[in-house]
C-alpha cells in the first residue's frame, strides 16, 4: 500500500473513531512514516516509540535484567508472609536477588497487565529517582530461546540436545496492524478501535547503555531462577 492510500484509510477510520482533525493528522503523519509489512524481524532502524523513552535531566538511564514476578510469590520464596494486599504488585527479580517494583506508568504497565510478560528474562531499559526504590521503565527486552526443530512432512522433530544456544534480545511493544502505530499497554488502539498484538522486533540495546557481567552471565545462564 503506497503512503498516501495508507493515509487517506487512517483519516478515515480515525473519523469514525471520533478523534479530532488534530489527532487524526498526526495518527496519520505517525502511520506514513512507519514501515510497511509485518514482518517483525526486519526492523526500521529510524523509528522511534510514539512516547519518548527518557529520564528526567540528571538521572542517568541504566539497563536491570532479570525477570518480572509476581511481589507476593517472591516472598513467600524468601519465607516472607504477607496479605492480600501484595497480590496484584509486580517486581523485578535480579539475578543476585533483589526485588525492584516497578511503576505501572506508560511502559511499566504492562507487567501488571499481561501475564505473558511476566516470568520470562527481560532486559529493562528504566531508571530510579534517587530515595526512591520503584523502577520506571523506558524499554522492554526480552531475552528468548532461539526455536529449534525441523519439518519433515509436515511432522516437527526435536533436535537432540547439545551446547546451550545464545538468546536472543528482542524489543517488545504492542502493534495495531491497521494503522501501523506502536503502543505500550493492553487497550484498543488509539486511532480505529481496533485489537492490537504483542510484537517482537529483532534489535539491539541503545549505544548508551553498556552490558554490565551480570547480564552476560544472565545469557549465558537463561534457566537461572533469581533470589535462589
Amino acid at each position: 500500500m503506497t503512503a498516501s492510500a495508507r493515509i487517506l484509510l487512517i483519516l478515515l477510520a480515525c473519523g469514525l473513531a471520533g478523534l479530532d482533525s488534530a489527532d487524526a493528522a498526526a495518527t496519520a503523519a505517525t502511520a506514513a512514516t512507519a514501515p510497511t509489512g509485518t514482518n517483525d524481524s526486519k526492523t526500521d532502524k529510524n523509528a522511534q516509540p510514539q512516547k519518548t523513552a527518557t529520564a528526567p535531566r540528571g538521572i542517568k538511564k541504566q539497563l536491570f535484567a532479570g525477570k518480572v514476578v509476581m511481589l507476593r510469590e517472591a516472598l513467600k520464596r524468601r519465607g516472607v508472609k504477607s496479605t492480600a494486599e501484595f497480590d496484584k504488585l509486580v517486581v523485578l527479580e535480579t539475578p543476585a536477588g533483589e526485588l525492584i517494583p516497578i511503576v505501572p506508568d506508560w511502559r511499566g504497565r504492562a507487567f501488571y497487565q499481561d501475564k505473558r510478560l511476566r516470568d520470562r528474562q527481560v532486559q529493562l531499559v528504566g531508571y530510579r529517582r534517587p530515595g526512591v526504590p520503584y523502577l520506571q521503565v523506558l524499554m522492554v527486552f526480552t531475552l528468548d530461546q532461539p526455536k529449534t526443530g525441523s519439518k519433515t512432512a509436515g511432522k516437527t522433530t526435536r533436535k537432540k540436545p547439545g551446547p546451550q544456544r545464545k538468546l536472543v534480545r528482542r524489543y517488545f511493544d504492542y502493534w495495531c496492524d491497521i494503522c501501523s502505530i506502536p503502543m505500550y499497554e493492553i487497550k484498543r488502539c488509539e486511532c480505529c478501535q481496533g485489537p492490537i498484538r504483542m510484537r517482537f522486533q529483532s534489535r539491539g540495546l541503545p549505544s548508551y547503555i553498556a552490558v554490565e557481567a551480570t547480564d552476560k552471565d544472565l545469557e549465558k545462564h537463561p534457566d537461572k531462577d533469581p533470589g535462589k
